[in-house]
């Protein structure tokens, strides 16, 4: 029983011990594969890392309005009589626009322009007597006050008149009218808009830490959401207050649009030109990866051991100012450098790498950009 006992615990270590053996084994013999397995060069796509002439820019947003834009309104209460005028048309300076009911203003005109005839010549007269020596100073003293009174009743009459019709201050687009044939208006009722649309401006409004770095005459360019188009402009007024509850200064600025491709009342976003500063390392921003430990770049140099095969290196970086898809790279990076912009996210420290910059679409979409614009700031 004993022995029996004996050869079964005997077996038992046995199956234990060639099962824990294996098992040591087997993960040995794995990591020596792994060990020795030669890592797959990963390809990807770089840029060389140049100077360039970095123009910075104070970015911020706005609103854009006609520099000449006004509501048209009526001066006076009265029924509409005719609508002169088809909506988003172009019309002269002093074309007129509508006319109210204006029979009673015209018989005014009439009486008024009958009754300064009357004195004009009770006045010419006058005179004639006077040179004769037949009237008197004082006779002709008053005739010539008649006379005046009745000119300055045919100018309010005609005044008056005038104020029944609406004509254009400036030449411009007009707006949809407003009003209808045979509707009662009251004074100030708005008719229609009147927009001068080849010349826009822009207001907006930046930060007081900026104040010191704008100038009038300045460059910017303004740009519609959804549209590349740049308009170019420049600071045409800067408010001398800056406004305590918000701490941005307002400012102005003139946008020339020929060809109509801006409309009062758009949000752009506008971009006020520095001066421009050499040598500044620039690189697409998706050439910079952000972790717990800092923001890096992967950099292709020859490998130490072999000089023919190409391996990537972890760089820490100080990224800078950006603008768009470029970033301004402060420290890590020198001249000359082939920095990976594409696949860093299969990359480890040391793998060899393969270049194909036959399709770099990072490079494509921020090359002209390097030593376009940088940001230096923003405002609202």
């Amino acid at each position: 029983m004993v022995k029996r006992f004996l050869i079964a615990i005997v077996l038992l270590g046995l199956v234990g011990g060639g099962l824990v053996w294996f098992n040591f084994f087997r993960d040995n013999m794995i990591a020596q594969i792994f060990a020795n397995m030669p890592q797959q060069p990963a390809t990807v796509s770089t840029i060389e890392a140049q100077p360039v002439t970095w123009t910075p820019v104070i970015e911020a947003i706005g609103t854009l309005n006609a520099a000449q834009g006004v509501d048209l309104t009526v001066e006076s209460a009265g029924v509409v009589k005719e609508i002169l005028f088809q909506p988003n048309t172009q019309v002269a300076a002093g074309a007129l626009l509508m006319r109210l009911d204006d029979v009673v203003q015209r018989a005014d005109v009439e009486a008024a322009r009958t009754q300064a005839e009357l004195e004009r010549g009770n006045l010419a007269r006058a005179q004639g007597l006077t040179n004769r020596g037949v009237a008197t100073s004082a006779s002709l003293d008053q005739t010539q006050a008649a006379a005046q009174a009745a000119e300055a009743q045919l100018a309010r009459a005609q005044a008056v008149l005038d104020q029944r019709q609406v004509t254009a201050p400036f030449a411009g687009t007009i707006g949809l009218s407003r009003v209808e044939i045979g509707q009662y208006v009251a004074p100030g009722t708005i008719i229609a808009t009147l927009q001068d649309l080849s010349t826009m401006r822009v207001d907006f409004s930046l930060p007081e830490q900026d104040l010191p770095k704008l100038a009038i005459g300045q460059s910017l360019e303004v740009r519609i959401e959804g549209n590349d188009q740049a308009f170019t402009g420049a600071i045409t007024g800067i408010d001398p207050r800056v406004d305590p509850a918000t701490r941005l200064v307002a400012l102005r600025g003139s946008v020339a649009a020929p060809q109509g491709g801006l409309t009062p009342g758009q949000f752009v976003r506008i971009s006020v030109a520095l001066p421009a500063e050499e040598g500044v390392i620039a690189l697409p921003q998706t050439a910079l990866s952000t972790s717990l430990y800092g923001d890096y770049v992967y950099v292709v140099r020859p490998s130490e051991e072999n000089a023919e095969q190409l391996q990537v290196q972890q760089v820490f970086v100080q990224p800078g100012r950006r603008s768009g898809g470029v970033v301004e790279i402060v420290s890590g990076v020198a001249p000359g450098d082939q920095v990976v912009t594409a696949g860093q996210n299969r990359l480890s420290n040391g793998q060899p790498a393969t270049v194909d910059n036959s399709v770099n679409p990072a490079a494509a979409a921020t090359g002209p950009a390097l030593g376009a614009a940088a940001t230096e700031g923003a405002g609202e």
